[in-house]
C-alpha cells in the first residue's frame, strides 16, 4: 500500500576540544519572540535556529533578490538525506547517505566560509526496504563543541564539534529496545542544559529519555509512547521549565529535569505522524498533523489533565512544515490549502494563499522562518525557491524569490549574509546581499 511522504525535514564549541558544561540559567528555545531580540546576525545551531522556534536575527535584507539571483558561494557534492543543515562557528554540518562501495550514514563537517570539507565521520547502515530511504532525516544539534547526530536507524553520536573525534554513542533501539518509526527515526537531538533528549519510543518506560549530554548517561526516563518523528519543545509557564512531547498517541506536557508527567491529552494518529513540530504561544500549545488535524490545549498545572480549547480537521491540516506565529496569528501549509492564517486562541481560519508558496502537491511543504523585520519571512520552498514574503493578516505577500537548489524538503541554515541549503545531491551556500 502506497503511503504519502511523511520525513520530517530534521531536526558552538569551546576553546578546548572537549565539550564544556554551560553554568548559564536555562533558556529554553521555542517561547521568545525575535522581536526582542537584539539585530546581530545569528547562526544556525541546531533544528528551527537559534531559538528552535523558526526566528532568525538576519541582517538588513533587500526589499527584493538582485535580477541575477543570488551570488553561490560554493557548492559541494554530498548523498541523499531529509536532514536540515545546521551552522555554528563557522562550520556548517549536514547528514547525509552513500552506498557505493558501502552503505553508511554519515555526518560531514564544512567551513561555512570557503566550503572546505573539514572531516568527515560514517557509520555503516542497511536501510532494506526502508519507504522513502534516500538518507537520514535528523539535523545535527550544535552545542559548546559537541555535535550530537542521530541516525535514521537510531545511532545517536556525539563528536567533537572540531575534529568530529567520538565522545560517546548509543544506539535507541539496541540498548534501549526502541521501536523505530515506519520512515525512521526523524527528531533532532535536543538540548536544555546538560540534558539531551531523544526519543526511543520503547514500552519499557524508555518511550523519553533523558541523558547526560557530555557522558551519556541516562539521567531518566519515562513513557510508553511510539517515537515521534517531531522533536520536544521546551518553554516557560509559571516560573517552571516544561517540555511538550507529541508522540502518536498523546500530547504530553512533563518535567524535563526529571521525567514527571504533568498533563496529557490522548491524540492517536494515523501511521504515527506526528512530524510538525508544535508551537507554545499564549499559554496555547497547538500540534496538527495530516488526517487528524489540529488541536490546541490550554497550560494548566492539573497532573494528568490538559484543557483542549479547541479543534479542526477541516482547514488546519499540517503536514512537514513548522509552524509560525506572531501577533495572535499561526501560519500553517494545510495539505489542501497551501499556506493558511488562522487566529492561534480560536482556531478561526483568516485566509489561504492557495499555492503560490509552494508546489500543489499531495505532501506540500516550505521552511518557513521570521526575521526580525516586522512581519517579513524568508522561505524555502521545494522546488528550491528562496523566498521573501510578508506574513499578516491581510494576506500572503511575495517580495521576492530566486532559485538556489533543486528539489528539497530539508531545512536550510542562516547564518551571518548566507543561506545554506541541501539537497539529495549537494550541499549549495549563497550569499544574500544586504540592505544599505
Amino acid at each position: 500500500m502506497p503511503h504519502p511522504i511523511w520525513i520530517v525535514l530534521f531536526v558552538g564549541f569551546s576553546l578546548s576540544h572537549v565539550c564544556a558544561r554551560s553554568n548559564a540559567e536555562d533558556s529554553p528555545p521555542g517561547n521568545e519572540s525575535n522581536r526582542d531580540q537584539t539585530s546581530q546576525p545569528e547562526e544556525w545551531p541546531q533544528w528551527r535556529g537559534p531559538r528552535g522556534d523558526g526566528s532568525w536575527n538576519a541582517p538588513r535584507l533587500p526589499e527584493r533578490w538582485p535580477a541575477d539571483g543570488l551570488r553561490v558561494v560554493w557548492r559541494k557534492s554530498i548523498g541523499g538525506g531529509y536532514a536540515g543543515v545546521t551552522v555554528s562557528n563557522g562550520r556548517a554540518y549536514v547528514m547525509d547517505r552513500q552506498t557505493d562501495p558501502d552503505e553508511v550514514e554519515r555526518l560531514l563537517c564544512f567551513d561555512a566560509k570557503s566550503g572546505r570539507r573539514l572531516w568527515v565521520k560514517a557509520n555503516a547502515v542497511k536501510y532494506g526496504d526502508l519507504d522513502y530511504g534516500n538518507g537520514p532525516r535528523s539535523a545535527p544539534t550544535v552545542l559548546e563543541g559537541c555535535v550530537y547526530s542521530l541516525g535514521t536507524l537510531g545511532q545517536l553520536n556525539c563528536r567533537d564539534a572540531m575534529t568530529g573525534k567520538l565522545i560517546w554513542s548509543a544506539h535507541l533501539i539496541k540498548d534501549f529496545e526502541g521501536r523505530m518509526p515506519m520512515w525512521g527515526y526523524a527528531a533532532a537531538p535536543a538540548v536544555l542544559g546538560d540534558l539531551l533528549f531523544v526519543q526511543p519510543g520503547a514500552k519499557n518506560g524508555n518511550g523519553i529519555i533523558a541523558m547526560d549530554r557530555l557522558t551519556g548517561e541516562v539521567k531518566w526516563h519515562s513513557l510508553n509512547d511510539e517515537a515521534a518523528y517531531a522533536p520536544p519543545i521546551f518553554f516557560r509557564d509559571k516560573g517552571k521549565t516544561k517540555m511538550v512531547c507529541w508522540t502518536p498517541s498523546h500530547i504530553r506536557c512533563l518535567d524535563p529535569s526529571n521525567g514527571k508527567l504533568f498533563w496529557s491529552i490522548p491524540y492517536k494518529v494515523t501511521y504515527g505522524v506526528s512530524i510538525t513540530t508544535p508551537i507554545v504561544r499564549d499559554g496555547i500549545v497547538f500540534v496538527s498533523g495530516y488526517w487528524e488535524g489540529a488541536r490546541a490545549i490550554r497550560l494548566t498545572d492539573k497532573a494528568s489533565v490538559g484543557e483542549l480549547v479547541w479543534q479542526d480537521n477541516r482547514f488546519l491540516r499540517g503536514v512537514m512544515s513548522q509552524p509560525l506565529y506572531r501577533d495572535g496569528l499561526a501560519y500553517l501549509i494545510d495539505k489542501q490549502y497551501g499556506l493558511t492564517c488562522f487566529e492561534l486562541r480560536t482556531g478561526k481560519k483568516i485566509w489561504d494563499a492557495a499555492h503560490k508558496m509552494t508546489p500543489r502537491d499531495r505532501n506540500p511543504q516550505a521552511s518557513l522562518v521570521w526575521l526580525n523585520d516586522g512581519d517579513r519571512a524568508i522561505i524555502l520552498n521545494s522546488d528550491g525557491d528562496l523566498i521573501l514574503a510578508r506574513l499578516n493578516s491581510a494576506g500572503y505577500h511575495e517580495q521576492s524569490r530566486t532559485n538556489i537548489i533543486g528539489h528539497t524538503w530539508a531545512h536550510p541554515a542562516f547564518a551571518g549574509n548566507r543561506a545554506y541549503a541541501r539537497s539529495d545531491t549537494e550541499l549549495v551556500c549563497v550569499e544574500m546581499p544586504i540592505s544599505d
